[in-house]
Order: C-alpha cells, then structure tokens, then sequence
C-alpha cells in the first residue's frame, strides 16, 4: 500500500510536470520562442538533471518521475528555442 507522504509527493509531481505541458505545446506548434528566455531554460534543464539525479540516488519515485518527466519537457523547450531563434 502506499503511504501518505508518497501519495502527496506523486500529487506535487504530477502538478509541477503538467506546468510544463501547455508552454512545451505552444513551442511545438508556433516555434515562437521569442519571449521565452533562454538564461530560464537552462537553469530548469540543469536544475531538472540534479533533481533526477538527487531522485534516484534517494530511490524516490516521484522525486524520479516528476523532474525525469520535466527534465523533457524543459530541454525539448530549450531545444525549440536554441534551434528557432
């Protein structure tokens, strides 16, 4: 069964990546990429990677899914904006 603590963890996983899904949509569609900064998407990409890093060396699951799952959303953006600028 699972407990509380990793229920609340998956909840805060779940919002945290979804932020990530309608900025990746609209960079996908549009290609727009002026007005996002890059400085920004950097940091989250590395940010991200130490996340999932830190995630599997603790073996926490939603520490793991959730930046693992962001850490794509944050590069396929910062790819979108190194490529269209």
């Amino acid at each position: 069964m699972i407990d509380t603590k990793t229920i609340l963890g998956l909840i805060a996983a779940f919002l945290t990546t979804a932020s990530y899904v309608p900025q990746a949509i609209k960079t996908i569609r549009t290609k727009d990429t002026k007005d996002i900064a890059l400085s920004v998407y950097i940091l989250l990409c590395l940010g991200g990677l130490m996340w999932l890093v830190y995630g599997i060396y603790l073996t926490s699951w939603p520490i793991i899914i959730a930046n693992g799952i962001s850490l794509v959303f944050s590069c396929v953006i910062l790819i979108f904006k190194l490529k269209f600028k």
